[in-house]
């Protein structure tokens, strides 16, 4: 229960870390911020191996990596579907 909350907490800032880099840090809430760090953290250790610092067994600078990557990916969608 502990790792899970571990994996949640490192999550978020690692989705606010995503935010923060790419200027979309306004316009993201907590739950959204998680969901980035999380889907960011596979999506970054998938592509980019699994090296650097490890907290909650989450390699950190692949998982910020993989974070700002989506982050963008979605702004675009969503910026794409709008107008």
């Amino acid at each position: 229960m502990l790792h899970l909350i571990w994996v949640l907490i490192i999550g978020a800032v690692i989705g606010a870390i995503a935010g923060w880099l790419t200027n979309r840090r306004g316009s993201m809430s907590w739950i959204a911020n998680i969901i980035a760090g999380l889907i960011g953290s596979a999506l970054g250790e998938h592509l980019l191996g699994f090296w650097g610092p490890v907290i909650a067994g989450m390699a950190i600078i692949p998982s910020i990596i993989g974070a700002v990557i989506l982050v963008l990916i979605v702004s675009l969608v969503l910026k794409l579907l709008i107008k």
